[in-house]
């Protein structure tokens, strides 16, 4: 993957020339503040106070891992066979080159018979109507054999990940590609340096019923932490890669949507930090709290405590993040909008976000009234922020714009753990130099 376009992008926008020397002289480069030179990355641990995932016992993923439980791998059946290895000892395992969890494509998992054709052929509105949905449908039909052929795929995208884990990117070129990580029910678990290519859902699911055109469904977010704690993430690279919504065809005149989230903060996960990552080419990017009934409330409230700082946000559409239940703390972020633009953090059922000394970077046309989202009447702080250069108070320029979705201010809590928090107006070049795959240390 070509990293220079979009660092090089972050760079034109927002980024007065000189100001990366400045932010250096003023902050030393983000490696240096990171770790001391002599330090192994695969032994990294999160520094203290550094987000919500340093709370209690902090995270320190497999740093204590012995010599004969540290691998190195350069595929699938290697990446998968050393997460599946027993024992509950910590575990290194560092990703070198790229690593392909469909590398064969989306044929080899089809079951005999499954074509794509006949499925279209067989629901298409003007024959099947849009009154009833497929969960009927036999075996044998094509929405059968879809069904077969998804659960194919689920079966060899999706890895758990275990407690007591690190997995980091060797170098500049590593890549996991088409795999759904999934850090479930779990304690402790490190992902760094990484290129994470969203997985293709090969076999979304159209359903008619859904909306009043009806819409394709897919699947497989890229990474799921469901249940878990104590969970660190820094310096990725999420990105739809090779297969960028952008590109991706229209059948029964929707969108054919094969892609589902990139990071879903979920079921009761708690204490996760996202640090210096890179979230690009995506439309529903970050979930925390995934649904407003009092069922998941029960695992969800006081939970779903999380911090992202000093990531980069470009070219996405929506969800960075959106927050239900959760107390969410987003500084010193920079976030570029593209011109399928929705808005940056949704507020959602009793979600408490703090959102301050972030940089926005909007094209002309796009207000910052549009970085707010009100899904839910819920409070937040929104303080020392700019967008373009010059600061902007983001609930009262979205209450005057939309006033039918007006917001309250003030969460009702107040992060403590922060590391270096940065003026906003030098994130924009303090990121550009320092986040995402290939610039851990």
């Amino acid at each position: 993957m070509d990293r220079s376009r979009w660092h090089g992008h972050a760079r034109r926008v927002g980024v007065p020339a000189g100001c990366a020397a400045l932010v250096l002289a003023l902050t030393g480069t983000a490696a240096q503040a990171h770790t001391p030179a002599h330090h192994d990355p695969a032994r990294r641990t999160l520094p203290a106070g550094d987000g919500w995932a340093s709370y209690g016992t902090g995270t320190t993923g497999g740093a204590a891992a012995d010599a004969a439980r540290v691998r190195t791998v350069t595929d699938w059946a290697q990446f998968t066979a050393a997460l599946a290895e027993g024992g509950d000892a910590p575990r290194i395992i560092k990703v070198k080159g790229v690593v392909d969890a469909v590398a064969d494509g989306c044929d080899a998992l089809a079951v005999p018979g499954y074509d794509f054709g006949a499925y279209l052929e067989t629901y298409a509105p003007d024959t099947w109507g849009l009154e009833r949905d497929l969960t009927g449908e036999p075996d044998d039909s094509p929405e059968g054999l879809r069904r077969a052929s998804a659960a194919r795929q689920d079966a060899e995208i999706k890895v758990n990940v275990p407690s007591d884990t690190t997995i980091i990117g060797v170098g500049r070129g590593a890549a996991i590609k088409g795999a759904s990580l999934q850090i479930k029910d779990v304690d402790n678990v490190i992902v760094r340096n990484l290129t994470l290519e969203s997985p293709v859902d090969c076999f979304p699911q159209w359903d008619p019923t859904d909306g009043d055109r009806g819409n394709w469904n897919s699947e497989y977010d890229t990474v799921v932490v469901h249940g878990s704690t104590h969970v660190w993430l820094d310096h990725n690279t999420f990105t739809d890669g090779a297969h960028p919504d952008s590109a991706a065809p229209t059948h029964f005149g929707m969108l054919y949507q094969q892609h589902d989230g990139e990071l879903d903060i979920v079921k009761g996960a708690n204490y996760v930090t996202a640090s210096w990552n890179v979230f690009t080419e995506h439309d529903k990017t970050i979930l925390v709290g995934n649904s407003d009934s009092e069922s998941t409330a029960v695992g969800d409230r006081g939970k779903l405590k999380a911090t992202f700082h000093h990531n980069l946000f470009t070219d996405l559409t929506e969800r960075t993040p959106r927050v239900r239940f959760g107390q969410v703390d987003v500084y010193n972020n920079h976030f570029v909008a593209g011109s399928g633009y929705g808005y940056s953090f949704g507020v959602g059922k009793e979600s408490q976000l703090v959102a301050e000394h972030n940089a926005f970077t909007l094209p002309r046309g796009v207000s910052p009234a549009k970085v707010l989202k009100r899904w839910n009447d819920a409070p937040l702080t929104a303080r020392h922020n700019l967008a373009n250069g010059r600061p902007v108070d983001l609930i009262a320029v979205h209450n005057a714009e939309i006033p039918e979705e007006t917001l309250r201010s003030g969460a009702g809590w107040t992060p403590a753990l922060r590391t270096s928090v940065h003026p906003a107006w030098a994130v924009p070049a303090l990121v550009a130099l320092g986040a995402g795959a290939g610039r851990a240390r």
